[in-house]
């Protein structure tokens, strides 16, 4: 009875997952597929309890681990900024992998619990289940703290290479494949750890030579990751939910993970065995950060109002210092301003703008921007040349025109919004400094580009004041 409620329960929760999944697909209907992941989550997670009430010892270890991760939860739920979002999401990967190495671990010794067999005699289809949940939630764990230390500055961002390091991978990949193979043969617990260890250090491996400017690819390809290591744990386990939902996780963040590669111009092989750099595995340099200084415009904030108060078309382009200023809700409060004076509005986004996937969708959203005046890169590019003002907030490498000529340079091929087309350009920014990618903007020395230096909150602020005087 127990068994086939649970079952019922999980299917039910596995079809809002799915509708979930669908309904994050576009920007109006994100909220209600919000709402079908937290009920089908919230399903499973009583359809559990009443499956470990019905059994022996469980029901109270699983109530104090809702209560201290539930706690947690709420804890960094509150705490949290929208500009660290990428690194939680970073750090939540590396739970997930490390949750699949510690459910591997405690089915290897314990396999009667789990119903795979006794010790010493664990059936081969676990031993392959057990050891793939194990390989690939170790290098997701270990992945995911390198992308969390750079998201967080703890590290440089800066690609980490070395020569020979893409043989390297390739040799411990093998070797990795070779002691699964003797593992499902012996069932050895010295090869069981031996996997485990390989397998964090070749996600070590994997995310040290890959830059700032393809984090949000890393950020997707690690979700990815982060689902296979869930399904193949599922199958040990012998948990449907698991199962579904750990592929559905999978699945998604792969395709997510090729999407962002087309639009950055990636190879998806590079992305899996790790590294964006040059093919001999030396990093590429920067460029343009070692020459003299060269001259720029600067204007003011009531420059910029009475040339946007003036202008037909303005585009506006958030990045990630509109996050970090929080600057969401006064830009749209300028942009509703130059709606009034007759301008139209729109705001381009780039597929990798920010620190992981939908970043700036999402504070936009936040700040009740109208999703129809949102445009993805490939739609937003022909208008460029037509608009007489884009306005750039915060982003950097992804409006460069260096990805364009520049051969030496680490986004070039990169496809980017074509800011530089528009009749002016405004620029707000702090300083001079490069972008996350470590590549000074070609951008700033146009003749069409006015820079306003300064925090982009205040600076917006400001615009928004002399609109309205």
């Amino acid at each position: 009875m127990a068994q086939t409620f649970s079952t019922l329960a999980y299917i039910v929760a596995s079809v809002l997952f799915i509708l979930a999944l669908r309904g994050l697909s576009h920007p109006e209907t994100s909220r209600r597929g919000n709402l079908y992941g937290m009920v089908g989550m919230g399903i499973a997670i009583l359809a559990t309890l009443f499956h470990a009430g019905m059994g022996v010892g469980g029901f109270g270890l699983i109530i104090a681990g809702l209560a201290i991760g539930g706690g947690i939860g709420a804890y960094l739920a509150n705490r949290i900024q929208m500009t660290a979002l990428p690194q939680l999401v970073a750090a939540f990967h590396s739970l997930v992998g490390m949750a699949a190495v510690l459910v591997a671990a405690a089915a290897f010794y314990n396999p009667e619990s789990f119903g795979i067999g006794h010790p010493g005699d664990i059936h081969a289809g676990s031993l392959v289940e057990m050891s793939l949940g194990l390989a690939i939630g170790a290098i997701t764990f270990s992945g995911s703290v390198i992308a969390f230390a750079k998201l967080q500055a703890l590290m440089s961002g800066a690609p980490i290479t070395f020569k020979g390091q893409h043989w390297l991978n390739l040799g411990l990949g093998v070797l990795l494949l070779v002691l699964v193979i003797a593992f499902v043969a012996t069932g050895s617990a010295v090869l069981f750890w031996l996997i485990a260890l390989l397998a964090f250090a070749l996600g070590f491996l994997l995310i040290i030579p890959i830059g700032g400017a393809d984090m949000p690819v890393v950020v997707s390809m690690l979700n990815s990751y982060s689902g296979w290591a869930a399904a193949g744990i599922g199958f040990t386990l012998g948990n449907l939910l698991l199962i579904v939902t750990g592929a559905l996780v999978g699945a998604s963040g792969a395709i997510l993970s090729y999407i962002m590669c087309k639009g950055m111009n990636r190879s998806i092989v590079n992305v899996l065995l790790g590294g964006f750099g040059s093919d001999s595995g030396v990093a590429s340099p920067a460029g343009g950060g070692g020459g003299p200084a060269r001259p720029v415009k600067s204007g003011s904030p009531e420059d910029a109002a009475y040339i946007m108060k003036n202008a037909q078309k303005i585009i506006i382009v958030p990045g990630y210092g509109m996050a970090v200023a929080q600057a969401q809700q006064v830009l749209r409060e300028m942009a509703d301003l130059l709606k009034k004076e007759g301008a139209e509005v729109s705001y381009a986004i780039h597929p990798v703008a920010g620190r992981m996937p939908g970043h700036m969708n999402v504070l936009l959203a936040e700040a009740n921007v109208p999703y129809d005046e949102v445009h993805e890169l490939e739609e937003i590019n022909p208008e460029f040349a037509e608009a007489d003002v884009a306005f750039v907030i915060g982003a950097n490498d992804v409006t460069n025109p260096a990805a364009k000529t520049d051969k030496s340079s680490a986004i070039y091929g990169m496809p980017i919004l074509d800011v530089e087309r528009a009749k002016t350009v405004f620029f707000i920014k702090r300083g001079m400094a490069s972008g996350y990618a470590g590549v000074e903007n070609e951008l700033f020395f146009r003749d069409n580009t006015m820079m306003l230096f300064g925090d982009a909150k205040k600076v917006t602020q400001q615009v928004v004041q002399a609109l309205q005087h």
